[in-house]
């Protein structure tokens, strides 16, 4: 990968993001209850007590806890203390698609109208969807009890602190094109392009958070935690082994084509383009027994609705599929499981492959899924995925909210 592209480089980038966009008021640090230094924001640490996970055991070389603690090593001593948590389902929930100024219930976003919950037409509430205060039938939350995220901010990082946790996300995340590290490269451009846009000092990259929940090591598990607007990658490793991958949120504001760091970028474009596909695979027969009669206005398992899924499957089940069309309900699955460290997304893909005839597929709006409320699910035996078209907060026009789950071991399978 071309090294001016990779996160590696951001001091540039976050030097003229802060030259051309205004600097953010005092209240929306307060609003978070997080202390700001040097134009960015550090979320509080475990409330109470301090962490007893230690970054200091042992672990294979080459291994993502071995670069978790190559990362921790580069830090200072504030910054040790804010980015090892301890594992805890409490701290594994801290994640929300809102920017870190939002989460609490820090006020909308620049723009018009987005709407809140789902399914039956929640009203508009000026706010981003899943934003404290607006909340669905049901309740949708901004993840995490309104907490702010944990651990520090990219904005806080040195160069040298970026490489270290530039290697330890590449060796987390997938090496295809659009996918994996290549899609969070895109969707940091994405937030930069978008605070320079009009979304201000809550957006940008510098907003971006990571977290080491527990001691990453070879034995116990942890979580390596990171995210911010629109983003959320959640890797949950027990013995040294990946144990779960989900939750996994992906959105994206703009979602048209933009140029920014020598690329073209359009992160969700392989997720958008598999799922049209896929809808445009079925049979008038097969739309008809897969369209959900509800209007879905967000997604059902937003942040903060964890183990939530529901007992009843809509939709066409794969059982009722041709060859092709299961091949397509597959790509789909990948442009998310793909997400992950490709050994790991090759063991992950071939569970939910033999799991294809009692997965089901679903959607709501329209095919194109260009349409506000357009929304598509996939709903395995293990496998969860929503894909649902939001209108913009910041600009016009609408963009995608999508997120991957699965019943069994989201959270590396934690449920208290």
């Amino acid at each position: 990968m071309d090294t001016k592209n990779s996160l590696r480089t951001r001091p540039l980038s976050r030097r003229w993001f802060l030259g051309t966009v205004p600097v953010a008021v005092a209240g929306v640090a307060a609003a978070c209850g997080t202390s700001t230094s040097s134009g960015s924001a550090s979320s509080a640490t475990t409330a109470g007590a301090a962490a007893t996970a230690v970054a200091t055991g042992p672990a294979a070389a080459g291994s993502v806890a071995a670069l978790a603690q190559a990362f921790y090593r580069t830090l200072g001593a504030e910054q040790q203390t804010t980015v090892l948590q301890d594992y805890s389902l409490a701290n594994a929930e801290r994640w929300s698609n809102l920017p870190q100024g939002l989460i609490g219930g820090g006020g909308g976003g620049a723009g018009g109208g987005g709407r809140t919950g789902m399914p039956s037409g929640a009203a508009p509430s000026g706010a981003p969807s899943g934003a404290p205060g607006g909340a669905a039938p049901g309740g949708s939350g901004g993840g995490g009890g309104g907490q702010s995220r944990l651990g520090v901010s990219l904005g806080d990082l040195s160069e040298d602190q970026l490489a270290a946790f530039t290697t330890m996300l590449k060796a987390a995340t997938g090496s295809g094109t659009g996918t994996g590290y290549d899609e969070i490269e895109q969707h940091l451009n994405a937030d930069d392009q978008l605070a320079a846009d009009g979304g201000g000092d809550d957006y940008g990259r510098k907003n971006f958070y990571v977290a080491l929940l527990g001691s990453p090591q070879d034995t116990g598990t942890w979580e390596l935690q990171f995210g911010g607007h629109h983003l959320a990658v959640a890797n949950t490793y027990t013995d040294g082994k990946l144990a779960g991958a989900t939750p996994s949120f992906r959105g994206i504001e703009p979602n048209d084509p933009f140029d920014l760091n020598g690329r073209t970028n359009q992160p969700m474009k392989v997720k958008e383009a598999a799922f049209t596909a896929l809808l445009a695979g079925l049979s008038t027969a097969q739309l008809a027994s897969a369209e959900l009669s509800d209007t879905f206005t967000d997604l059902v398992l937003t942040p903060g609705k964890d183990w939530a899924f529901p007992t009843t499957k809509a939709g066409v089940p794969g059982s009722d599929l041709s060859t092709a069309q299961r091949e397509l309900v597959l790509a789909a699955i990948a442009s998310y499981v793909d997400d992950v460290a490709d050994a790991d997304a090759k063991t992950i893909l071939a569970r939910y492959e033999g799991e294809l005839d009692d997965t089901h597929v679903a959607y709501a709006g329209t095919t194109a899924l260009t349409e506000q409320d357009d929304y598509v699910r996939i709903d395995g035996p293990s496998v969860w995925i929503e894909f649902s078209m939001q209108h913009g907060i910041v600009l016009p026009g609408n963009h995608p909210h999508s997120v991957w789950r699965d019943r069994t071991t989201d959270y590396g399978g934690t449920q208290s």
